[in-house]
């Protein structure tokens, strides 16, 4: 399925690395937790957390050994395991699974729409998106018993992109869903795990993924 394994060293299960599943071994049929994570340009991370430190890898992030295998139109190593033609085979899309239900949402759409709010597995949720550097992360838009409705805000604050609810008008980081100024400030929205994948790998392993479209329409 085009995907790497990776092995523990305790027992020398095999495990998926799209999805976390035990696949041969002592733990066959275990499923790793995931957690939430920022897919995100360096430059980007250091103006959200100015303090971070990063491992030296002596100057070999200069170049990206994949840069052809990204421009190629191929699907994989091996092709694809089921055809969808949604969207393009190498269409970047960041995943969404809650509840058994799947839904991917195009980087494209996300570039000219970056809040959207959706619900996804009966959980409200915001896919937020900055362009300039490919981030996107999903938060639950539920807090303090109540659902909000987020949309851009023009306001900046120390390089970061900001949203603004509609119930309180309080500012929130785009990027960290931290409420940085109104009635919630302080207050932090909870991450849910999200895949950032080629779209031919999201729909073999999630062969009934809704997608989103900016016309609502389902697809």
């Amino acid at each position: 399925m085009n995907a790497l394994v990776m092995y523990d060293h305790q027992t020398d299960s095999l495990w998926s690395h799209f999805t976390g599943d035990a696949v041969l071994g002592d733990y066959y049929g275990t499923r790793l937790e995931l957690v939430p994570s920022t897919h995100t340009t360096w430059g980007r991370w250091k103006e959200l957390h100015p303090d971070t430190v990063a491992l030296d890898k002596g100057g070999r992030y200069s170049y990206d050994n994949y840069t052809s295998y990204y421009a190629n139109s191929d699907p994989g190593v091996i092709g694809e395991a089921r055809k969808d033609d949604r969207l393009h085979t190498k269409d970047l899309v960041v995943g969404v699974v809650i509840g058994g239900e799947a839904k991917a949402y195009a980087f494209s759409d996300l570039a000219e729409r970056p809040i959207v709010n959706d619900s996804v597995g009966g959980r409200n949720v915001l896919i937020a998106f900055d362009d300039e550097s490919s981030t996107g992360n999903t938060f639950s838009r539920d807090i303090d018993g109540r659902t909000l409705e987020f949309r851009l805000s023009e306001s900046a604050a120390d390089g970061d992109l900001l949203m603004v609810d509609d119930e309180t008008g309080s500012e929130w980081r785009l990027l960290t869903g931290e409420a940085v100024s109104g009635p919630l400030a302080g207050t932090s929205l909870e991450q849910i795990p999200t895949n950032y994948s080629f779209w031919f790998a999201w729909k073999d392993w999630h062969p009934a993924t809704g997608l989103y479209t900016l016309d609502g329409a389902a697809a």
